[in-house]
């Protein structure tokens, strides 16, 4: 299995010397915010590996537009909501998980969708269903595009800073950080479950 990763984990590399890879990243990061199930930061990390010096430009791709995904998002969840619920609670996030998410916009809505979009707790989540509770657009907005851009500016900064460095860490701990990286994205999912 890990060899599987290890060549994806390349594969994703090889998109830095690409010159559609910062469209693959529009894409990825739009898509992720609405239904995709894997993050862009893998992708985001390969492009700022091959070019430090638009290491921040990468992460300006990256958060515009992740919050334009989540902007769709939310336009769905407001909108079209009846016609495209059965496929989210098919394929996206399940029902119970949905109804948790409006609790924790009960309490506050602001901080909610911050931690959903700075942390692995599944942002999608939050875009559709910010929509169908009707949160209010600027929090949603306000709250998207800190959290999004504060989480991949830390990550190409720190890129950009220490790039040689971190990539022979990710190379020599890929394993490890697999493991853990799956296990916080599951544990996103189940945080929401119980919460």
């Amino acid at each position: 299995m890990f060899k599987i990763l290890k060549k994806l984990y390349n594969w994703v590399l090889s998109w830095a010397d690409r010159k559609s890879g910062p469209i693959a990243l529009c894409f990825f990061s739009s898509i992720e915010a609405i239904f995709f199930p894997v993050p862009p930061d893998p992708l985001l990390m390969a492009l700022c590996l091959g070019n430090r010096k638009k290491a921040l430009f990468f992460a300006f791709l990256c958060s515009i537009c992740s919050v334009t995904g989540g902007l769709v998002g939310y336009s769905i969840g407001y909108r079209l909501w009846e016609l495209t619920k059965d496929f989210f609670f098919s394929y996206v996030f399940s029902a119970h998980t949905f109804e948790r998410v409006s609790i924790l916009y009960h309490n506050n809505s602001f901080l909610a969708i911050f931690t959903a979009g700075f942390t692995p707790i599944p942002y999608k989540v939050f875009t559709v269903s910010a929509g169908v509770f009707k949160i209010n657009i600027f929090i949603f907005f306000l709250a998207s595009i800190l959290s999004r851009s504060l989480r991949f500016f830390t990550i190409a900064t720190l890129l950009k800073i220490f790039g040689r460095e971190i990539k022979d860490f990710i190379d020599k701990y890929f394993n490890l950080l697999t493991v853990i990286f799956i296990i916080l994205l599951i544990g996103g999912f189940i945080l929401l479950r119980n919460i």
